[in-house]
């Protein structure tokens, strides 16, 4: 399959037309970006390891019934996906307190939180993603009914049940993550972008030792060592 026009550039992806109209072809970038793409570096491969784990991570999903965009890998850090309008909300699942929300309430880094947390993020650089309710969802048109909003939250919640399961015997704690999703021609939602830990907390389990993009955030550690580790422990589960 060969890339045709180039649809989007992210900060962290290309999307790309393929051959055929209903599929489309996402490219995974070595760039690194922080604090609203303030602070900026490269990892090379590191595009290729968030591809092979997204990939994984998908099919594993598939594989317990949630829809997602994910066709097939295409090379080492491209893959082909299916044709999706993007919402343009951030779906952001929470097990235990880190980042903003310590922040925003006060509540200690590390505090196991009693229930799953599902918040709504503005999908809009301008206005530096803000929190959002479902009223401002529905005034701002960002979805065409309310029934949307509790499909994004249900789907959230059955993907962290899903990922909470798997990386625990990766012996990894997942302590919150980030989707997005999109809808297909015939309205069907999908999960869409990616699973990598660009987008999501990994912690170990024993040591607490931090496998995400806060090791570039916060100047922690080698990114891509982190990535390679997150990866070799989702094959070793898979058993590959």
């Amino acid at each position: 399959m060969k890339k045709g026009q180039l649809l989007y550039e992210g900060k962290a992806k290309k999307i790309w037309e393929s051959e055929d109209p209903g599929l489309l072809i996402a490219q995974f970038k070595d760039d690194l970006t922080a604090f609203d793409a303030q602070k900026r570096s490269h990892a090379t491969g590191k595009g290729a390891l968030n591809c092979k784990i997204s990939a994984k991570l998908f099919e594993l999903l598939q594989d317990q019934g949630i829809p997602t965009h994910y066709v097939r890998c295409l090379g080492d850090n491209e893959m082909v996906i299916k044709r999706a309008q993007m919402i343009p909300i951030e779906v952001v699942v929470r097990n235990i307190a880190a980042g903003s929300l310590s922040r925003r309430l006060g509540i200690p880094e590390g505090k196991r939180l009693p229930f799953a947390l599902v918040e709504f993020y503005y999908k809009n650089d301008e206005l530096h993603d803000p929190l959002i309710n479902d009223e401002h969802a529905l005034m701002l048109d960002l979805v065409p009914h309310e029934g949307d909003l509790e499909e994004l939250r249900r789907l959230g919640r059955e993907v962290n049940v899903v990922l909470k399961s798997f990386f625990d015997k990766a012996n990894l704690l997942l302590v919150d993550f980030k989707l997005e999703f999109g809808r297909l021609e015939d309205g069907t939602i999908v999960l869409a972008d990616e699973i990598s830990p660009d987008s999501c907390r990994f912690w170990d389990k024993e040591s607490g030792e931090r496998l995400d993009k806060d090791l570039f955030r916060h100047d922690l550690g080698d990114v891509k060592v982190a990535y390679e580790e997150v990866l070799r422990r989702i094959q070793g589960v898979m058993g590959e």
